[in-house]
């Protein structure tokens, strides 16, 4: 049977050849392929998209009618134009449900062509974008960046503010540095070079970590010592050897009164799983014999303690007391108190507090000392020479570069100025400090050479390549053996490059795709910030907030370090759960607050990001689910079609009622759409949403919706494609590989630049996800395709100013 728009091409193309004159009796001359091509698809977008997409009604801003499909690969002017209308047509989003749409042929060879014409463009014109000169380091990469230069771990929100995103990444705006953010960063190097080498404190130094209010501790808590419950674990560096004073607190409820306390307790502090100190806390009772617990029950919880210099971890629990319990106080678990409705039925930890040192201390040997000093004066007469070696080896891993004289003068001149009354340490303090305030070090830098002409593409230094693969991998400085391969300008081959990114995949210091990337790809970081109403939810407490976010942290570090398909994020069999997770899933048989891989049956509606809390509660509010944030999660993370931002004044979604008033969340959705200003966008974004209806606000599947509604989670793609439930979901995501795997490309190139992708960098796009399919699309495969495209490797110049 012919096709319609088949039929109307043969008709017009006989028509236009019959004008031109070029039908004859004897030799008539066929089109060229390209041009029957061409011919043919300008008839399949007349057919199903022109009347949308015209110079008349622009919908979507896009007018199809006046442009020449055959000179999609030599014309730039309309590139993103055509751009927008593959990404579309690849996820079937165009036409709309409802409207005509071609086959499934008709799909692939007019994407095919579209893409065949702008990657050639591409090729012929290639344009790799252009990265900010100047891009100031993250509060993440300047931590990761002290840690490999001063093996010292610190915590980075205390020192400086937070970042602000763009493009889903914190990467991409930090370019400027405020008088403000400035001092920040004074400040922050005198406290980081201070600790490092141990130098004399002008006062005894305080740190003081409250636990979350919402913590329970009934249980064992992964790092402390088995057999106790509750407290915390804190990772603390103690600059110099001395005695240091340990204090705990305990938390209190509304009244002041320390909370659960109803018999006596036994806290345990240790250092390095070492037992320090043993305290009892018991209560008071009145005159009526009932016990109470004031604030003075934790007055003795400090002592003083000698510690050696570095890193350590203090521990503050209880010991666990007999777990027998008879058979009436058996019940199944639940969070044992909230804020809001239940008090605690033992006391927990508030607070632990680290002051010192107290004495007049020696230095001490620390991991941070063994990486500054480099090289030990043995007499006065070597320090100088000393002082420039220990300077120019700290400058070239810290600006990432070979350093000249020039680089290192100002921070010997400190040095020289400094060690005059402080002696030798106190002057590469000084000098430290100024390295670890230098723009060189603050900034990643990529200036056009000298030699380019403006506005044209050329390859940047291995130097700056090295840079742009450490930060992306590992958030953080190169190491030895990439800035040599670097310095050598050996690093932009490809056997080079490739092994360079394997190891560093290999290393461990690639878990920052996991906390970095993921982080905020996936939306754990905002995990903090969510509370759900626990009159609502009374299970949910911090406990199983953390575990969320451990639980995609593990499940995404395992397609990495174990170089799995990226498609497994959707539908892995397995996931990584403690006891508390699980019982929060129904997953029988987990014990113990350790995390495990955990088999998912093939029926599993866990399998994959879709099934994992973490992303399920971020998407929530406080007191039910919203389709909408799961629908629009889904559009821009997995589908990559992110919604436009809402417009004005827009309603808000009308609450339940209940008995006989309770609507399901479908019907509150269909009236919210009744809205002609909402229903364009929500269309698209709420069938996706209500797909994962089953799943409450806190991530537990259900059967029934709120006010014991009847849950209908069929859903569509952009497009019209239906399904039914996350199961469905999941199964039409994967039967689009590219377009998922497109996605995470585009997301891991941006996160990879530090800029935004725009439709410039879809051939390169395109290509690395065609690299990867010929590997299964392992992770491997994708980064090591980014790291070899034209954006990663190539920049553009600045462009010539305006007269």
């Amino acid at each position: 049977m012919t096709r319609p728009w088949l039929a109307c091409w043969m008709g017009g193309a006989v028509a236009l050849l019959l004008a031109v004159g070029h039908v004859n009796a004897i030799a008539p001359q066929r089109p060229s392929a390209a041009a029957r091509s061409a011919s043919s698809e300008r008839a399949l977008l007349d057919q199903y998209c022109v009347s949308c997409h015209n110079a008349r009604t622009k919908a979507g801003g896009i007018a199809l009618d006046t442009l020449d499909l055959a000179a999609v690969g030599d014309n730039s002017d309309n590139r993103e134009v055509w751009e927008r209308s593959v990404r579309r047509l690849r996820a079937r989003a165009m036409p709309p449900a409802g409207a005509p749409r071609p086959d499934q042929r008709g799909y692939e060879q007019l994407v095919s062509y579209l893409e065949t014409a702008l990657d050639r463009l591409a090729a012929n014109n290639p344009d790799p974008g252009r990265t900010d000169t100047f891009r100031r380091l993250t509060r993440t990469e300047y931590q990761n960046a002290v840690r490999d230069l001063l093996g010292l771990e610190i915590d980075v929100t205390e020192l400086l503010p937070k970042d602000d995103a763009s493009y889903g990444f914190d990467n991409v705006s930090a370019v400027g540095l405020s008088p403000m953010l400035a001092e920040r960063y004074l400040s922050a190097a005198q406290k980081i070079t201070r600790l490092a080498i141990g130098s004399p404190l002008p006062a005894p130094g305080s740190r003081v970590v409250v636990l979350p209010a919402d913590l329970t501790q009934e249980e064992h808590v992964d790092g402390l010592p088995l057999g106790t419950r509750g407290g915390t674990a804190l990772p603390h560096t103690f600059p110099r050897d001395g005695v240091y004073e340990i204090e705990v607190r305990l938390v209190r409820n509304r009244n002041e009164n320390v909370e659960g306390l109803t018999e006596p307790h036994e806290i345990e502090i240790t250092l390095d799983d070492e037992r320090l100190q043993l305290f009892t806390v018991a209560p008071n009772r009145n005159r009526m014999g009932d016990y109470y617990a004031d604030e003075s029950v934790d007055k003795h919880l400090h002592f003083r303690t000698r510690v050696a210099a570095g890193p350590h971890v203090v521990g503050a629990t209880f010991l666990r007391k007999d777990g027998a319990l008879i058979e009436t106080e058996r019940q199944p678990y639940v969070a044992h108190f909230n804020m809001n409705r239940h008090p605690r039925l033992q006391p927990a930890v508030h607070s632990v507090a680290i002051t010192g040192p107290l004495d007049a201390s020696a230095v001490g040997d620390t991991p941070s000392r063994h990486r500054i000093f480099v090289c030990r004066p043995a007499a006065g007469a070597e320090e100088a020479a000393c002082a420039r070696t220990i300077v120019s080896s700290f400058a070239r891993r810290a600006f990432r570069r070979p350093v000249t004289d020039r680089d290192i003068a100002v921070p010997l001149e400190l040095y020289r100025t400094a060690s005059a009354d402080g002696g030798f340490e106190a002057g590469i303090d000084m000098a430290l400090r100024a390295l670890l305030t230098s723009p060189e070090f603050l900034f990643r830098i990529e200036q056009d050479p000298e030699a380019v002409a403006a506005g044209v593409p050329y390859r940047i230094s291995d130097l700056e390549l090295a840079s742009r693969l450490s930060f992306f991998l590992w958030s953080s400085l190169p190491d030895e053996a990439l800035l040599q391969a670097a310095e050598r300008k050996q690093l932009h081959t490809p056997a080079v490059l490739d092994a360079q990114v394997r190891r560093m995949l290999a290393d461990r210091r690639s878990e920052a795709l996991t906390t970095n990337f993921a982080g905020q790809w996936l939306y754990l970081r905002n995990l903090a910030a969510v509370v759900p109403n626990t009159r609502i939810y009374p299970d949910f407490d911090d406990n199983l907030r953390q575990a969320f976010r451990r639980e995609t942290e593990l499940f995404f570090q395992s397609i990495v370090q174990e170089d799995r398909s990226v498609l497994n994020l959707l539908d892995a069999d397995y996931t990584f759960l403690n006891q508390r997770l699980a019982t929060h899933y129904g997953i029988p048989n987990v014990y113990g607050d350790r995390f495990r891989r955990v088999p998912l049956a093939a029926q599993s509606e866990r399998r994959g990001l879709l099934g994992q809390g973490s992303m399920l509660t971020v998407t929530s509010h406080a007191t039910r689910t919203s389709p909408v944030r799961r629908g629009k999660w889904i559009l821009e993370n997995i589908l990559g079609m992110p919604p436009p931002a809402p417009p004005a004044n827009v309603p808000p979604l009308v609450e339940n009622g209940s008995g006989s008033q309770a609507q399901t969340m479908r019907e509150r959705m269909a009236r919210h759409r009744s809205n002609a200003a909402c229903a364009a966008c929500h269309r698209n974004i709420d069938p996706l949403g209500l797909a994962l209806e089953h799943f409450d606000a806190v991530g537990r599947w259900r059967s029934l919706g709120e006010g014991g509604t009847s849950i209908d989670a069929s859903g569509s793609l952009p497009g019209g494609e239906t399904f039914d439930s996350v199961a469905g979901l999941r199964q039409a995501l994967l039967a689009k590989p590219d377009v998922f795997v497109g996605t995470l490309t585009e997301k891991l190139l941006t996160y990879a630049l530090g800029r935004g992708a725009d439709y410039r960098d879809a051939p390169a796009v395109r290509q690395i996800r065609r690299e990867a399919a010929r590997d299964n699309y392992r992770f491997s495969s994708l980064v090591v395709a980014i790291a070899r495209s034209t954006p990663f490797q190539m920049r553009r110049s600045q462009e010539a100013s305006q007269p």
